[in-house]
């Protein structure tokens, strides 16, 4: 079976944009350090207060409610539904039972309905933020046990360092524009990581399945064959990862632009995350496994000869 390289060479380009990844990381390790992310009450300490009224409702309306029932904490964000009738208020800080009847007894008076309040603590914050990040621990350990048994090492080595490289990404483009971090966010990074996975699994096959062919007329003693055989495994399936991409992509953009706004930020989350994927699973996935065969054949050729 003779492999070809077609007429893009992704194996070309794969160095450069492994590096220019790496500078990105390292830049956005920075970002992260000096802006952090816009913590939304579920992982910090703070109150939500739901309001309904039968007219709109303006955040100087709120903000005066709140002075009127004693309250002096600065509301965070304001996301509105039904027409601007149903507010949801979010401010760092939690209220004592007395601020919550105060409240209670304002807001009735002046908006014609009781308030829902809901409060997280800090100790809660942080219990979902640890149980988060277990989630994406536990997913990549079983995203390795499994691709080691179907496949081999090297698959689920590649296939998790992207991963992990698509909800990075993610988080940065979070810090950069300053969109709150909530249960939304823990979704759509879970959402990512099932996404990227099957991308870079899809490709992974279509490799083994060639790297199968290929031996059964002759051993592979080269790093070209390995080259040759990535650029056409992924010229086999690229069409089919892009077809996939953009379908999701135009679904999440119609919930950014037509959704509620307290779903903009998964919104946004999917839109980077599905494009981060498609590009991991080519130009980091895969040239992180042409890293480890490399690194194997090279093993192999130091090996001494076996003794007749």
């Amino acid at each position: 079976m003779n492999f070809k390289l077609t007429e893009w060479n992704y194996v070309k380009h794969m160095r450069t944009m492994f590096l220019v990844s790496c500078a990105i990381v390292i830049i956005g390790l920075g970002i992260l350090l000096f802006r952090g992310l816009n913590l939304g009450i579920d992982f910090a300490s703070g109150t939500r207060v739901e309001v309904q009224s039968e007219t709109q409702v303006s955040q100087e309306e709120l903000e005066a409610a709140f002075r009127e029932a004693g309250v002096d904490e600065t509301i965070s964000s304001v996301q509105y539904a039904e027409g601007g009738t149903l507010a949801n208020v979010t401010f760092v800080g939690q209220l004592g039972q007395q601020d919550v009847a105060s409240v209670k007894d304002v807001f009735t008076e002046t908006f014609g309905s009781d308030p829902n309040i809901s409060t997280v603590s800090a100790e809660v914050g942080r219990d979902i933020a640890r149980n988060a990040l277990y989630a994406v621990a536990l997913a990549s350990l079983g995203i390795i046990l499994y691709i080691t048994f179907r496949f081999e090492f090297s698959y689920a080595l590649a296939t998790v360092i992207a991963m992990l490289h698509d909800a990075f990404f993610m988080i940065v483009a979070f810090s950069i524009f300053g969109i709150e971090v909530n249960l939304y966010f823990v979704a759509a990074i879970l959402t990512i990581i099932g996404y990227s996975v099957n991308d870079t699994i899809v490709t992974f096959d279509r490799v083994r399945e060639n790297i199968q062919a290929y031996e059964k007329e002759r051993k592979i003693k080269s790093m070209d064959v390995y080259r040759s055989i990535i650029n056409q495994s992924i010229q086999e399936t690229i069409v089919r990862s892009v077809n996939t991409v953009i379908t999701v992509i135009l679904t999440a953009f119609a919930l950014y632009v037509f959704g509620a706004e307290s779903i903009r930020g998964f919104s946004v989350a999917l839109l980077v995350g599905l494009f981060m994927g498609m590009y991991s699973s080519i130009f980091i996935a895969s040239y992180l496994w042409l890293l480890l065969k490399k690194m194997t054949l090279n093993k192999k050729k130091a090996e001494p000869a076996p003794e007749a």
